[in-house]
């Protein structure tokens, strides 16, 4: 990735590769599961290794301006999982 690229204006062709992603994360999701982990651990586990990635990328003025849009995103069901799947 580009880091020039602000987090808001990343192409939308990245499509496939954000669901192949999302198809690795919810196997880990999954397999933890199996192995006894709850979700609710096993989702913050998931939102720090992101947001580490984030900011090493990015840097962490960028992340918290992509942050501070998140709650608007959850409130319209951004993240809801028949919403998340057609993205």
């Amino acid at each position: 990735m580009d880091n020039d690229v602000p987090l808001d204006e990343l192409p939308e062709d990245l499509s496939a590769l954000k669901q192949a992603a999302l198809s690795y994360v919810t196997e880990a999701f999954a397999e933890a599961e199996l192995d006894g982990l709850d979700g609710d651990c096993m989702a913050q586990a998931a939102l720090f290794a992101a947001f580490t990635e984030l900011v090493a990328t990015y840097g962490e003025d960028a992340v918290a301006e992509y942050a501070a849009t998140l709650p608007d995103k959850i409130r319209s069901g951004a993240f809801s999982m028949a919403v998340s799947l057609k993205h």
